[in-house]
C-alpha cells in the first residue's frame, strides 16, 4: 500500500497480454526487424502452447441453445394469385392438349356444311382452307377461299388455339365468304352449270349450245 492507497488488482493474462511484444527498452533496430510474417508465426505458436477447450469430435447440444418463438411471416399486401391452367399447345405432356370440333358452313353458292373433327390447336386456318377446297367440287384454290370466324375475317397464320378461349368450348365454327360476281363469272365451273341448265331447258344440244356460246361469246367481249 502506497500513501494509504490500494494497488489495483493486476488484469486477467490473456492470450494477447502473455505475448512477449517488443517494450521501449527493446533496441531500435529490433523494432524495426520485427515483420509481420514473423509476429504472425509467433502469435500461432503461441496459440497452439494454449490448451484446447473444443474437441475435435465436439458437437453442440441443441437443448442448449437458447429458446425462441416460431417466426411468423408477414402477410402480403397483395393476395397472390392462383396458378393458371396450362393452356393448349404449352408444353404439357403428350396426349393433354385438346382437340377441337371445326363447322364450316357456307349459305350461298356452292352450299357447304364441312365438319371436321379431332383437330389439333395447332391446325392452321390455311389448313381449314385446304380441307373446304377439297370437299368442293371444281378445284377451288385454298387462297380463294376466305374463312369468318365470329362474322370477322381471319388470317391463314392463325391457329385454333388462339381463337380458343381457355376452359371455353372445343367446338368453333366457321363461315366461308362467297366470292364476288366478277369471280364467280370466271370460274369454269360457273359456265359447266350454265351449260347444264341450258340444256336441261332447251333439251336441244345445239341450240342449247349456240344459246352457251352467244352468252360466253358476250361476256367475254364486254371484259
Amino acid at each position: 500500500m502506497d500513501n494509504g492507497r490500494r494497488r489495483p488488482p493486476p488484469p486477467p493474462e490473456t492470450l494477447y497480454t502473455s505475448y512477449p511484444f517488443p517494450t521501449l527498452s527493446t533496441n531500435p533496430r529490433e523494432l524495426a526487424t520485427m515483420t509481420e510474417v514473423t509476429f504472425a508465426k509467433q502469435f500461432l505458436a503461441a496459440l497452439d502452447s494454449r490448451p484446447l477447450k473444443l474437441s475435435a469430435d465436439h458437437v453442440e447440444d441443441p437443448r442448449s441453445y437458447p429458446a425462441r418463438s416460431a417466426y411468423t411471416l408477414p402477410r402480403p399486401s397483395k393476395p397472390m394469385s392462383k396458378p393458371k391452367n396450362r393452356g393448349v399447345g404449352d408444353g404439357g405432356p403428350p396426349g393433354s392438349e385438346r382437340s377441337f370440333t371445326v363447322v364450316i358452313k357456307s349459305l350461298r353458292n356452292p352450299p357447304l356444311d364441312l365438319k371436321l373433327t379431332s383437330q389439333t390447336p395447332n391446325t392452321s386456318m390455311l389448313d381449314l382452307k385446304a380441307a373446304v377446297a377439297a370437299e368442293l367440287a371444281g378445284g377451288v384454290a385454298p387462297e380463294k377461299i376466305k374463312l369468318l370466324y365470329k362474322k370477322k375475317p381471319v388470317v391463314d397464320s392463325k391457329v385454333l388455339k388462339e381463337l380458343a378461349e381457355e376452359g371455353g368450348p372445343t367446338t368453333l365454327e366457321f363461315s366461308v365468304m362467297g366470292t364476288s360476281g366478277s369471280e364467280t363469272l370466271q370460274s369454269p365451273e360457273f359456265w359447266d352449270d350454265l351449260k347444264g341448265f341450258l340444256l336441261q331447258r332447251i333439251r336441244d344440244e345445239k341450240e342449247a349450245t349456240k344459246v352457251f356460246d352467244t352468252f360466253q361469246t358476250a361476256w367475254k367481249a364486254k371484259g
